[in-house]
């Protein structure tokens, strides 16, 4: 089908936005970054509430993907969202985000085969779709990063389990504070894992064809919508990335199937990851064009956009939403440099990214805190 989308107004990327169950100051959304500082029991970092707190004039963050389960981790540090300690430690991050007029949902995974032995009960293999090991790097504290364990395949029974974890997070991260869920069906984690024909060799009812191998990121979309409402959830999708080393010989008919199967379900959004997760977003032929016209809801997009081609995108009444993730790790301040046109820091410390604590997290400046040392404010660069 072929959708025909009204205008909007040049500033629109600063205009508020209806999204399902939530209303958002603006349309520039803080994608999730993964920080790995997570402490004990998984629980969120005592500096997460600052942190989230500074970026709360975005028009919603989306929080760190955020485990279903114990067996749902692949990453040293990455917090948790089923027991009363991790719902208590995000409360914290969400009443400071809304103490600041913010919105934030948070992000839900399963790494599936992208772990590690030492992250599984008794040093079990990751589970996956199928037997196959990723090719790809996972991080493990001490150990810095490593290669991901070889994983093994999923029992039929075991499943609806997978689904139940899904839905128990969901309801626990509203009781947590949180204004919705994402579900993370990308960059080769057990949802995207399912989807695709190079990681999901099944022969079961979750294997074989794209109608197959989408069941189960439906069947949890689906269970999570009916646990917290639809309008409070989003699912996020991957065509081309091959991150996780994830791949499909045909991710066009396999992702347009799944966004029209999600359209009828009422979701607050589905968030699109467009080409090379980091890298080039023309890194393989992909309709995105067609994909939007799938889809009767609010259409997130994110990688490698900057200030112009936000706004851009916006006016054209095609995207709704523009996540940025790299931008906001070092400008707390995003929603203002944009509305300003003002330069952005850029200098960023990759030691920092993953693990550690306050330096390198919280510690990046505002322009009102560069004006206040009276340092020269840049041009535009961004």
């Amino acid at each position: 089908m072929f959708r025909t989308y009204q205008h909007r107004k040049p500033d629109a990327l600063f205009e508020p936005a209806e999204v399902g169950a939530i209303r958002l100051a603006n349309r520039i959304v803080m994608a999730l970054l993964t920080r790995n500082r997570a402490g004990s029991g998984l629980v969120p970092s005592p500096f997460a509430a600052e942190y989230y707190s500074q970026r709360a004039s975005a028009g919603l963050i989306i929080a760190e993907a955020t485990q279903i389960s114990a067996q749902a981790q692949g990453y040293s540090g990455t917090p948790g969202c089923y027991t009363d300690a991790q719902v208590a430690g995000w409360r914290t991050v969400t009443d400071a985000v809304h103490a600041k007029g913010g919105k934030i949902v948070v992000q839900l995974w399963h790494t599936g085969r992208v772990s590690h032995t030492s992250f599984q009960k008794d040093g079990q293999a990751p589970v996956a779709p199928s037997a196959i090991r990723a090719n790809t790097k996972t991080f493990v504290a001490g150990q810095g990063f490593v290669d991901c364990s070889m994983p093994r395949a999923l029992e039929l029974a075991e499943l609806p389990v997978i689904v139940e974890d899904f839905r128990y997070a969901s309801t626990r991260a509203l009781e947590a504070g949180f204004d919705g869920v994402e579900l993370h069906g990308a960059h080769g984690y057990l949802l995207d894992a399912f989807l695709r024909d190079g990681t999901n060799h099944r022969t079961d009812a979750y294997g074989g064809s794209i109608e197959r191998r989408a069941r189960l990121l439906l069947e949890v979309t689906e269970a999570c919508a009916n646990a917290i409402g639809a309008d409070r959830l989003g699912v996020r999708i991957s065509p081309v990335s091959t991150a996780g080393d994830s791949h499909d010989s045909d991710p066009q008919p396999l992702f347009e199937y799944v966004v029209d199967r999600l359209s009828p379900l009422g979701l607050a959004y589905v968030h699109v990851v467009e080409g090379e997760t980091g890298g080039a977003r023309d890194s393989l032929p992909f309709d995105y064009a067609a994909l939007r016209d799938c889809f009767e809801g609010v259409w997130m997009v994110n990688n490698g956009y900057d200030r112009q081609m936000a706004i851009d995108a916006v006016a054209s009444g095609c995207v709704d939403l523009v996540s940025f993730g790299r931008l906001f790790l070092a400008n707390p301040d995003l929603v203002e440099r944009f509305r300003k046109g003002a330069a952005l820091n850029h200098l960023m410390e990759p030691a920092t990214f993953y693990g550690g604590g306050a330096h390198g997290y919280t510690d990046y400046p505002t322009l009102d805190q560069l004006e206040e040392r009276r340092e020269p404010a840049p041009s535009l660069v961004a």
